[in-house]
């Protein structure tokens, strides 16, 4: 094992992501899939000093994310010993039987790596995949799709970035860098606009969102002097009226109970955002295989 590739980190640093948080990721999941031995099928059954081309191909339509994640996995395992092609660039729509990335070397160190490395570039696809599947039911809109917090523990900025690979924008990273108040915190501080005022009182220079579930709360916080209001769980019709009592006085965003089939009718009722958990929490991995090839 070794740390990964230069060119491959510069990669990961142009898209957002921390390389040394990737590369602890990255040999957590190769050390996961060793268990502290080592691979027995490819030690059995592949010949010392074989080299060969595993390609990493799509299965299925979709858009790709995590291409130099993946590419981090075999630089990680193969170190100088792999040449690694990504063939797709993260955003890509890919078509069934395309190929994302091709990496040749040393058998056995493709083999060892194929599954750590599919399963992120799966996952992440499989996100990118689903967010431009609701980027695109809202084209022609000015609103956009945005994530929430709902997301694999450890796995957060992966997964944020490849809902911007789809298209989308990304909430808050963390606590510390927004506030969300929303119903807990409306009760602890004693109303809506009290719980605004508090956190703008204690963090004046962090951006507050405020969630509200009826459109006399949206008045409250509209007269308080919010920015950024979410509207929870409003149908179709309140959406609309709130967005003409915001009259652009703050941007809105919907969530809760959102679907592909009402995207397009919610987008156009004038609300800047759609907050869809979704993306994150429930997107289908990208059906994505590895074609293994003779080098030639």
């Amino acid at each position: 094992m070794t740390t990964i590739d230069s060119t491959i980190s510069a990669q990961l640093v142009s898209a957002g992501l921390d390389p040394v948080r990737v590369q602890s990721l990255v040999r957590d999941a190769v050390d996961e899939d060793l268990d502290g031995g080592v691979d027995v099928t490819t030690v059995a059954t592949v010949p010392p000093g074989q080299r060969a081309v595993l390609d990493l191909v799509a299965r299925r339509p979709g858009v790709a994310a995590g291409v130099p994640v993946s590419a981090a996995v075999f630089s990680y395992v193969g170190g100088d010993a792999v040449t690694i092609t990504q063939v797709a660039t993260d955003g890509d729509r890919l078509a069934a039987g395309d190929v994302v990335l091709s990496v040749a070397g040393p058998t056995h160190v493709l083999l060892q790596a194929e599954r750590p490395a599919l399963n992120l570039l799966g996952h992440l696809s499989g996100i990118a995949t689903l967010t431009r599947t609701w980027v695109d039911a809202v084209d022609g809109t000015p609103a956009r799709i945005r994530d929430t917090r709902k997301t694999t523990p450890g796995m957060r900025a992966l997964e944020k970035y490849a809902v911007r690979c789809g298209g989308g924008v990304n909430h808050r990273m963390s606590l510390s860098d927004a506030a969300l108040v929303k119903d807990n915190h409306v009760i602890a501080a004693g109303g809506v606009a009290a719980a605004f005022d508090a956190v703008r009182a204690r963090f004046p220079g962090v951006p507050v969102e405020v969630e509200v579930d009826s459109l006399d709360q949206l008045d409250e916080v509209l007269d308080a002097g919010a920015d950024l209001v979410l509207l929870d769980n409003f149908d179709v019709d309140e959406m609309r009226e709130a967005v003409r009592r915001a009259d652009g006085r703050a941007r809105l965003e919907a969530s809760g109970g959102l679907s592909l089939d009402v995207a397009p009718a919610v987008a156009a009722t004038g609300v800047d955002y759609l907050a869809v958990g979704a993306l994150t929490h429930s997107a289908p991995v990208l059906d994505i295989g590895a074609d293994l090839r003779q080098e030639s």
